[in-house]
């Protein structure tokens, strides 16, 4: 059997800095794992000069396509115009400002064994702030009591999965709560998740786009209207049954 096609994907949202040493260090993957590769930028309306660094990285990397969003549509919109745009028979994608390393792609794809359906990555250890670090532990236990996760990091952005897996699911939301949309519906469709530890990073550049009161606040808003539609109404856009038995998550720890 041929090896699988894959997509690499990346939201960039003014990330003129880190965009380009994440399409290199994706191109390393590909070559080196000897892939048909896809790499696929979503711009997402930014206002530095991202847009005109991606056309110049196409000169460099054929298999490089982009994306452009004319106006910002959220980070969700972002993931779902990266997902919808996929050709590969794999799809990953991690954030577009450097904080997690595609080459440590290079350590999942060895799990994306027969049976898996999505390589989840966790977080070692979370290079922020203090705060940012004790508002992220609360967070996650907050989402793993309200949707019952069996993942161990749903915040964690770093994830390879079956292109056959995501078409089970349609996903909705525009903010950052695209990411227990995705993972919580991909687990009722009944995928199989293989846990994976991955280093996460300072941020070099940029400062992040979520904390500020009307973001946070319109988070809350998505995540509530998210848990009553999957966990009290038990429903999907796709109609995808809630399996009456959990599957078994194996984990894989660091070598």
């Amino acid at each position: 059997m041929p090896p699988p096609s894959l997509t690499i994907f990346f939201p960039c949202y003014n990330d003129a800095a880190t965009i380009g040493s994440l399409v290199a260090g994706a191109h390393l993957v590909g070559q080196e794992a000897k892939l048909d590769l896809e790499i696929l930028v979503v711009d997402d309306g930014s206002k530095d000069n991202s847009r005109e660094i991606l056309e110049g990285l196409k000169g460099v990397y054929p298999e490089l396509r982009t994306v452009f969003h004319e106006v910002n549509r959220g980070y969700g919109g972002a993931i779902r115009s990266g997902i919808e745009n996929a050709r590969g028979e794999l799809v990953f994608y991690t954030d577009g400002d450097g904080q997690y390393d595609v080459l440590e792609l290079r350590r999942l794809l060895p799990a994306m064994q027969e049976g898996v359906d999505v390589v989840n990555g966790y977080k070692i250890d979370r290079s922020d702030p203090l705060h940012r670090i004790v508002i992220g532990k609360v967070y996650l236990a907050l989402m793993r009591m309200l949707f019952r996760f069996r993942v161990r990091d749903v915040d964690c952005d770093f994830r390879l999965m079956r292109k056959s897996a995501l078409s089970l699911v349609t996903l909705h939301h525009s903010s950052g709560v695209i990411c227990l949309e995705l993972v919580k519906k991909l687990e009722v469709a009944g995928c199989r998740f293989v846990d994976f530890p991955v280093h996460h990073y300072h941020r070099q550049h940029g400062r992040s786009q979520f904390f500020n009161f009307p973001r946070l606040w319109a988070t809350g808003v998505n995540i509530l209207k998210l848990w009553w539609e999957i966990q009290v109404k038990r429903e999907t856009p796709r109609n995808v049954a809630h399996p009456a038995v959990p599957r078994t998550r194996p984990s894989l720890e660091a070598p």
